[in-house]
């Protein structure tokens, strides 16, 4: 019995207090509206206000349906503006992998600003356990993946995002620090801290040493860039990280730095996502943002 027209009717009956001002805001006629409360009142056997009074005053059955419509409409209408959001590209899920240990550094500060601009958007860092974020990505558990190791899978296409120099961080004093840039040659000699992955994942080893034929003294392994800091910080060892990263690390600007090789050591990131999905315009936010954000 109860239709949303009607209930749009008497929330605007309590704004204006007045039929002729919600028969002008409703784009209707004073007899049209006055006909349509009349007819409810019929159908349903209740007064639903009292007549010539300022302001309106409602009968218990008023109350009733006019505290549904105050209930109703909003949801209605925050339905309308999610499906309309979606329609148009800016509402969705954004469940984000990383196959990268030093992104985090910069990712996290980036999810609140771009939460607040796309209010609409799931967005969630979802953590890899057992499988490689691509290949969640590639089952649809992901919807987007940092890494700088792409890898040609089937229904899943890149976007650069940015090129950036990893460098061996020192001790202070280092014997090291005397070079201008480091030689593969100069590592043979030296404990390399490096994440626990496999060698082949870290630029160090396939586009520096092994090229060289050169294996570091001895490998250590640390899951966390803090930690490695510390441990170079302790004369135990070097570790290669993203230049980017050492300049906000206050707590570890005394520690030198050299390049790799007379050119440095290059590497770039990518973002991950299902065919077809790269031009959403949630996803194309979150790619212009990193790039932005990390334009070095």
């Amino acid at each position: 019995m109860l239709e949303l027209k009607h209930l749009k009717t008497l929330q605007s009956l309590a704004e204006t207090h007045s039929i002729n001002r919600s028969a002008e805001k409703l784009c209707m006629t004073q007899s049209a509206l006055s006909h349509q409360i009349k007819q409810l009142e019929q159908q349903l056997g209740l007064e639903l206000f009292k007549r010539k009074t300022h302001p309106i005053e409602w009968t218990p059955a008023g109350q009733i349906v006019l505290h549904t419509a105050l209930l109703v409409l909003p949801l209605i209408q925050h339905a309308e503006k999610q499906l309309k959001a979606h329609k148009q590209g800016e509402s969705g899920r954004l469940w984000i992998g990383v196959d990268c240990h030093t992104c985090f550094e910069w990712l996290l500060p980036l999810l609140r600003p771009y939460q607040e601009r796309w209010p609409s958007v799931d967005l969630d860092i979802v953590p890899s356990s057992n499988q490689t974020p691509l290949r969640k990505l590639q089952q649809q558990k992901l919807d987007f993946v940092i890494t700088s190791d792409p890898e040609p899978i089937e229904r899943i296409e890149y976007t650069a995002l940015f090129s950036y120099e990893l460098v061996a961080v020192l001790p202070p004093g280092h014997r090291l620090l005397q070079e201008e840039w480091l030689s593969a040659e100069d590592l043979a000699a030296e404990t390399l801290i490096v994440y626990p992955v496999a060698e082949d994942k870290l630029d160090v080893f396939s586009g520096f040493l092994q090229p060289a034929g050169v294996r570091p003294k001895a490998i250590r392994h640390s899951e966390l860039t803090l930690m490695m800091l510390q441990r170079v910080e302790a004369g135990r060892g070097i570790c290669i990280l993203p230049k980017w990263l050492l300049k906000n690390q206050k707590d570890f600007e005394h520690l030198g730095f050299r390049a790799l090789g007379p050119d440095g050591l290059w590497s770039k990131l990518y973002a991950a996502t299902n065919t077809g999905q790269t031009q959403l315009p949630y996803i194309q936010e979150m790619i212009h943002l990193v790039a932005a954000e990390m334009d070095v």
